[in-house]
């Protein structure tokens, strides 16, 4: 059915384990775990086993992967999880794997791994320079130039960490589903927070953007990956690209790179 040399791509996040599972250039599905410390290389292995399976409907021919993470504690685990199942060992992002992305921050080694998987595959898909969003646990706004190199950006909480403060900091205000209401100006509770949750970060993001524009001095490609970025930036002013799997995309070219 599939090509003798599947790639298993893994993105670990703070809160949840993205998998990708690629047939030469063709992203064949995805799937999602929780991110927990406290989970055993066996509990990890059934997990991912059992959802590999389950997504192919067969047994699946793992031949390589590659994994980045921003949780170093459960690397470990999730290697021998991935030894144990495919007999094979994972490629780390970190120092010493090959990324092509001409890093130029202080200090090249402190990018995050997922900063640097969506950096590249940025750069293979879009037009130079771009800016590229990524809204996890942590919303963050990184930027490539137009000479492909890495020059910086900002990070700040996510949508569901402020939601969460929110709700734990305050006497009165529920806890509300992230959605936008019909108008700006809220009504009820439930209604203010929804818009400041939505409206209030898309508008974040539209003076984010037009700053970094104007620090570039020329209009750049704007992307967006990860957790609610789907829901939020239908509310920008500015155009920004959708692209779910751009970190896993990133993997895949970074693999190809190292292999």
């Amino acid at each position: 059915m599939w090509g003798d040399i599947l790639l298993l791509a893994v993105d670990v996040g703070n809160t949840n384990i993205t998998l990708g599972v690629f047939d030469n250039e063709v992203l064949l599905f995805t799937a999602r775990l929780s991110t927990d410390k406290r989970k055993t290389k066996e509990q990890y292995a059934l997990e991912i086993g059992g959802i590999l399976k389950i997504k192919s409907k067969a047994e699946l021919n793992v031949k390589d992967c590659i994994i980045a993470s921003v949780v170093p504690e459960i690397n470990p685990q999730l290697c021998d999880a991935v030894s144990e199942l495919f007999g094979i060992v994972p490629i780390i992002l970190g120092p010493g794997v090959k990324t092509g992305l001409n890093i130029k921050i202080d200090n090249p080694a402190q990018l995050g791994a997922d900063l640097a998987a969506g950096a590249v595959g940025a750069v293979a898909e879009y037009k130079l320079p771009c800016i590229i969003i990524d809204m996890g646990t942590a919303s963050t706004v990184c930027v490539v130039d137009k000479n492909g190199c890495f020059i910086g950006g900002l990070i700040a909480a996510g949508v569901k960490l402020t939601l969460k403060a929110l709700c734990e900091n305050t006497s009165q205000l529920p806890s509300v589903n992230i959605e936008a209401p019909h108008s700006v100006i809220g009504r009820n509770s439930a209604d203010c927070m929804k818009s400041g949750l939505v409206y209030g970060t898309a508008a974040m993001l539209d003076g984010i953007i037009d700053r970094i524009q104007s620090e570039l001095g020329e209009k750049a490609t704007v992307v967006a990956t990860g957790g609610l970025s789907g829901e939020i930036i239908k509310y920008c002013t500015h155009s920004v690209i959708y692209n779910e799997n751009l970190l896993l995309n990133g993997l895949k070219i970074i693999y190809e790179k190292n292999r």
